[in-house]
């Protein structure tokens, strides 16, 4: 058996590489040029078979002994000690922050639209995975998930940082949920990162400024695909992606329902929208437009994609409402405003906002039996906003005269 001492003072022989043998399969090879590698020969199912255990001394003799025992306690349960480390090289790969945030992301792309997808990408390749893809999950505490927020934060950049933090915690919670991670380290961060100013959407308030609006964007003369959009968006009162994306097979306009799949939804969650008399109109005259189509508001450039983001907006800016005064989401506020102020019940106006519902047992019946009180809501708004432009009009003709 080898000893220390003579381990270390063996000489190698410049003419070739000799071995120094510790018995039971375990040898020191040195090479010519003075490397030391350890090595283990064993026999698996009638093969010849070798090992490398690393380099002396940074393996050293104990250590080399311990993996060898680890090898032979293989053999004894019928394992190949070189199968054995593949595998354990595979499964450490599969526990690294980045092989958890591909599956998740893959699970993502099943229920996201592709521009949130498109923004999750960007920030976990920008941001988290240069500083993390390549450590296992079990071990990154939480300053390794800090130091590159950090920098964001000092840039400023409050609320990217804020989410890049988020989608590190969403991966870490899947990886505590599929066995790979004890807990979310990102947990420990709170209160790290400058907080982020929440900003609400620009919506006017005022009765009669809101008839000013409706009247102007009755009379929108942009596209007429635009227009439309932009004149259903206050009626409707849905998220501007719902809007925009809204397709013809969604809508039943006999039965004046628009009936939104989950998967287009915030909430994850279908969501029923009863048409007024004045949005059925305003649709079968789309209709005539676009409804050989698959969208109701088709990109004038892409018909096969919808309006864009920025489309009603800009739309919104052209008719003199810049940013400080209206947004397109801000159609929400005001007939969140207008409803409750005109006595409708709270709860049925949340319910048509498709605000979620934590009681997933009260969801299920506001969803199945406010139905009707819901289309009597949304006709008596789209009435509300009729007069509300009808006084707007009479307004504007007695400055005239």
């Amino acid at each position: 058996m080898l000893t220390d001492r003579f381990v270390s003072a063996a000489k190698p022989d410049p003419t070739k590489s000799t071995r120094l043998s510790d018995g039971g399969g375990l040898y020191l090879l040195i090479r010519p040029d003075g490397k030391r590698w350890w090595r283990f020969d064993y026999t698996y199912a009638g093969r010849r078979k070798g090992l490398s255990f690393g380099v002396y001394p940074t393996v050293t003799l104990a250590r080399a002994r311990e993996k060898r025992l680890e090898a032979k306690r293989l053999l004894d349960r019928q394992i190949d000690p070189s199968v054995a480390r593949k595998r354990a090289k595979v499964e450490r790969r599969a526990d690294t922050f980045q092989a958890l945030a591909e599956e998740w992301i893959a699970k993502k792309e099943k229920v996201r639209e592709p521009r949130t997808l498109l923004k999750l990408n960007s920030i976990l390749k920008n941001y988290l995975l240069p500083a993390l893809g390549s450590l296992p999950m079990r071990d990154i505490v939480p300053m390794d998930v800090l130091a590159p927020l950090r920098p964001l934060d000092h840039k400023g950049l409050h609320e990217t940082a804020h989410r890049a933090r988020g989608i590190a915690g969403e991966i870490f919670r899947y990886a505590v949920a599929t066995g790979r991670a004890t807990r979310d380290v990102t947990a420990d961060l709170a209160g790290a990162l400058t907080p982020v100013k929440v900003t609400h959407y620009a919506a006017l308030t005022d009765p009669a400024q809101i008839g000013r609006l409706i009247r102007a964007i009755d009379a929108c003369d942009v596209s007429p695909i635009v227009c439309a959009a932009l004149q259903l968006a206050p009626r409707v009162f849905v998220r501007p992606g719902e809007l925009r994306g809204a397709e013809w097979r969604e809508i039943d306009l006999d039965r004046a329902i628009w009936r939104i799949g989950a998967a287009r939804m915030k909430m994850r969650d279908e969501h029923l929208v009863p048409l007024s008399r004045q949005v059925v109109a305003m649709l079968r005259a789309v209709a005539e437009l676009t409804g050989d189509g698959r969208f109701v508001f088709p990109s004038l450039r892409q018909p096969s994609r919808s309006i864009s983001d920025g489309t009603l907006t800009a739309a919104l800016r052209r008719l003199g409402y810049g940013q400080e005064l209206q947004s397109v989401h801000g159609f929400r506020t005001i007939a969140s405003t207008r409803l409750n102020e005109l006595g409708w019940d709270p709860e049925l106006i949340e319910l048509q906002l498709a605000h979620v519902d934590r009681n997933p047992v009260r969801a299920a019946y506001n969803r199945a039996l406010r139905i009707e009180e819901r289309t009597r809501l949304m006709q008596a708004y789209a009435d509300h906003l009729d007069a509300l432009s009808a006084a707007a009009e009479r307004e504007m003709a007695a400055r005239r005269a």
